[in-house]
């Protein structure tokens, strides 16, 4: 029933425990769990491999690109697409089934940081509210097979900001739901640089999105205001 995609560029350090978590928690319920590989330079495709998951080497680069390549190598349903430093509940399968059973066909998680800062649970409360700001691809992102081509998958000419896009399609053609459970993130970001310079990172993004920038711009400009 779901097939489990997972863009991925370098992402050995995280691939095998995710994998592992995966099938360990699929309930019966999951055909497979693809990882869609943008080129990675270490062993991600490899490790990726030897846990049992169809490890894929995308024709084209780019996080879009690798989830449209892994929707169209799926046999499943209902697509459910996770970041390699991401990891939904445990009860992410029975989840997803009873959204199918409830008649919704796209949605995500909220967020949960695997930091404890006091300024991230700000940003984790947030994320109940069905805003923009919080469409990211980070909390995961279901949708089924059938919607999914309806509305054309990822638009493959973006670079940045695929999953807030994406979201806003769907939900225009489908039936969107928040599950009220967090999947843990990464805060490596946060880590790797200030809580306000994030924000203001993200901030600066949004509004070029909103007011039409070209992807190279937005993905310029997003590299240098934060460190990687």
């Amino acid at each position: 029933m779901i097939s489990i995609i997972i863009p991925t560029y370098n992402e050995a350090e995280n691939i095998v425990g995710l994998i592992q978590f995966l099938k360990d928690n699929s309930n019966g319920l999951v055909n497979e769990i693809i990882v869609s590989d943008g080129g990675s330079t270490d062993e991600t495709l490899h490790l990726a491999q030897n846990t049992g998951a169809k490890a894929i080497l995308s024709p084209q680069t780019g996080r879009a690109n690798q989830m449209n390549f892994g929707a169209s190598q799926s046999t499943g349903s209902l697509l459910y697409f996770i970041h390699a430093d991401t990891f939904p509940p445990a009860s992410f399968a029975n989840d997803l089934l009873h959204c199918m059973n409830n008649n919704f066909n796209c949605g995500r998680y909220r967020t949960k940081f695997d930091n404890s800062n006091l300024l991230l649970k700000f940003n984790e409360f947030f994320t109940r509210f069905d805003w923009f700001v919080c469409y990211g691809g980070d909390q995961t992102f279901f949708i089924t097979k059938t919607l999914f081509e309806k509305i054309g998958g990822f638009k493959p000419d973006m670079r940045i900001m695929e999953d807030y896009e994406i979201v806003m399609r769907a939900r225009k053609a489908g039936y969107y739901t928040i599950i009220p459970k967090a999947a843990i993130i990464s805060a490596r970001k946060y880590k790797n640089n200030s809580w306000i310079r994030v924000q203001l990172a993200n901030y600066r993004i949004i509004q070029m999105f909103h007011n039409g920038a070209s992807q190279i711009e937005m993905a310029t400009t997003y590299k240098k205001l934060l460190n990687p």
